[in-house]
């Protein structure tokens, strides 16, 4: 008998057979598993961040939000106001009216805080947003203004645009772009400065600044968040030279301030060379840190930000991006991940006199945990069956923010992962710089690509 024609004919079926129930029981399992962390994710999202926040953070007497909370999430300090933290209340309160439009404050909370910004924090004399304000909205430093706090103005703007309808939130966020366009774009070498004048001429650097100051550079922060801020724009306004200026910062962001190892430079030259102190000595380096050194979490950030960007502008196909934001990831993977406890350590160099990469600061701090959180579960689904393990690693980062930066008994996340900063456990719960836009989305991108993932 022929034991081979027997094989395919009776046997191999039978295997098949087998193959595709084991396989079915595996996508069944996984299918549950991801459902229920879906709901896990999300009574938290609702529990322990929103329900924490508002309609509580709400200033009732002077507009917008206060913004500073102990520990134990009481009101505390002068409750000054900052763009970016008023803005970010803003868009949080938009995607929340969105995502539960039968809970009616969500939309009360923004449009009071877009009310805010247009009338107490948007310069009504030369044009763009005020950097900080008291709490009634008096400009406490004039000569205060960023493109980051502007990028940060135009998406709140533009989100609750989309949320409501309201044509005053697109027309103050098509004001903002045309600000920057104005004054701040740089139309021969591309990209935008960050330090600005009050009439939004760009900051000039000069002999008498410090090697410690930025003023004059070009830099990550701002221009991940422009790509951010103009991903949200062309999303509601599909303008031509809103197209152009985010293709722009996708292809910057992408081919030149990222390395070909993976990370993100931090400062830049006016003409986009890098600012390194590498051949430095290490205390000089270390005393430039703020400068110079690998930020793992805007790392796994921009990742995300520039797929966005890319989807949002309709680019199919656009496999350059989608390799170098998984090469993104897979550095900060393999040079600050935690792998005994999880969690992405705050800093690391690249130090000419020893191999590899150092981690020079090895603290988690809140929002690149949820930055890792969104960007690792996207990897996974990108990348099903990569080495890299991404979707394990998602439920790793899911057990480290509930052990160690959840707060459980008060409600929101510490600001720092208490394995490695014990303290912060007593530490403002929310400051000018902390509120809950990295959670929030974060949580509610998890939640739906838990729920919509195709089996």
């Amino acid at each position: 008998m022929n034991l081979p024609f027997l094989f395919v004919k009776r046997i191999l079926p039978l295997v098949l057979s087998v193959m595709v129930m084991i396989a079915s029981a595996q996508n069944t399992a996984t299918k549950t598993e991801r459902l229920q962390l879906a709901a896990e994710i999300e009574k938290s999202m609702r529990t322990e961040l929103l329900d924490i926040w508002y309609p509580k953070s709400m200033d009732s007497l002077y507009g917008g939000f206060i913004t500073t909370f102990t520990y134990k999430f009481e009101p505390t300090g002068e409750q000054d106001k900052m763009i970016v933290t008023q803005a970010r209340h803003v868009w949080s309160n938009a995607l929340a009216s969105r995502l539960y439009p039968g809970i009616a404050y969500y939309k009360k909370c923004a449009a009071q805080g877009f009310s805010f910004l247009k009338d107490k924090m948007w310069d009504k004399t030369n044009g763009g947003f005020y950097t900080l304000v008291g709490r009634k909205g008096n400009v406490k430093d004039s000569d205060a203004k960023t493109t980051y706090g502007n990028a940060f103005g135009i998406y709140a703007s533009a989100a609750w645009y989309q949320a409501s309808g309201d044509k005053n939130a697109l027309q103050l966020a098509k004001d903002g772009f045309a600000w920057l366009e104005k004054h701040v774009h740089d139309p021969v070498l591309k990209g935008y400065y960050q330090d600005l004048l009050p009439d939004g001429t760009p900051a000039k650097r000069t002999a008498a600044e410090p090697s410690t100051s930025t003023v004059g550079y070009k830099d990550q922060n701002s221009s991940i968040h422009l790509l951010e801020a103009f991903t949200e724009l062309y999303s509601v306004w599909p303008d031509a030279l809103v197209r152009e200026r985010l293709q722009e910062m996708l292809l910057l962001i992408r081919d030149v301030i990222t390395t070909k190892k993976g990370n993100l430079i931090l400062f830049l030259q006016p003409d986009w060379t890098p600012v390194s102190f590498r051949d430095s000595s290490e205390a000089v380096i270390l005393q430039h840190r703020y400068i110079d050194h690998v930020s793992f979490g805007h790392d796994v950030e921009t990742a995300y930000l520039m797929l966005e960007a890319s989807h949002i502008l309709g680019l199919k196909n656009d496999t350059i991006t989608k390799k170098i934001a998984k090469r993104m990831i897979d550095h900060a993977l393999q040079n600050g991940w935690d792998k005994t406890t999880g969690g992405f350590y705050d800093e690391g160099y690249y130090f000419k006199n020893k191999n590899g990469i150092s981690i020079i600061k090895d603290s988690k701090n809140w929002w690149a945990q949820a930055e890792g959180l969104n960007t690792l579960l996207l990897m996974a689904d990108l990348f099903p069956n990569d080495p890299m393990h991404y979707y394990e690693k998602f439920k790793m980062m899911w057990k480290y923010i509930k052990t160690y930066l959840i707060d459980h008994e008060y409600g929101d996340w510490y600001d720092e992962g208490l394995d490695k900063s014990p303290e912060r456990r007593t530490a403002l719960k929310g400051h000018i710089w902390k509120a809950t836009y990295h959670q929030l989305r974060a949580l509610s991108n998890c939640v739906e690509r838990l729920r919509n993932k195709n089996f």
